[in-house]
């Protein structure tokens, strides 16, 4: 073996494993820079409720529910976005607007859904644009 492999390998065993959940936010974030979209804020959480990603997509802000999974074994990683969430993901996104002076800006949510076998190098990743609408009160429209 190398030096650099021996190295890479006994540096990889003294840092902590990321979870599966914020490997899949750094691998969303990274899909979605591809793409085009400029990231505003990432791992936003409040009492209203938690955004995974903010994002610019052209004119539009995007708040983007990242869901992983290692497999499908409980239901595919979109499934997993009840009436619920979608309302927590409104109040915060609502919050998240009028704090940062940006209501006059439309807005949508994205859900990116992320399978990461255990083993893999690569997970697959599927992109929903505009995936639900706003809920509650307090509603704004795209």
């Amino acid at each position: 073996m190398s030096w650099p492999a021996r190295f890479r390998d006994w540096f990889a065993k003294r840092l902590p494993k990321k979870s599966l959940g914020v490997r899949g936010e750094e691998a969303a974030a990274n899909f979605l820079k591809h793409r085009g979209y400029h990231i505003l804020a990432r791992s936003l959480d409040s009492p209203l409720g938690e955004l995974d990603i903010v994002a610019v997509d052209g004119r539009t802000v995007v708040f983007v529910e990242v869901k992983t999974r290692r497999s499908d074994d409980a239901g595919r990683p979109e499934d997993a976005i009840d009436l619920r969430k979608e309302q927590r993901m409104t109040q915060a996104a609502l919050a998240y607007l009028k704090s940062n002076r940006l209501l006059n800006y439309s807005a949508r949510f994205d859900v990116v859904a992320i399978m990461w076998p255990d083993g893999a190098r690569k997970p697959t990743i599927e992109h929903y644009k505009n995936a639900f609408s706003p809920v509650g009160m307090g509603q704004f429209f795209s």
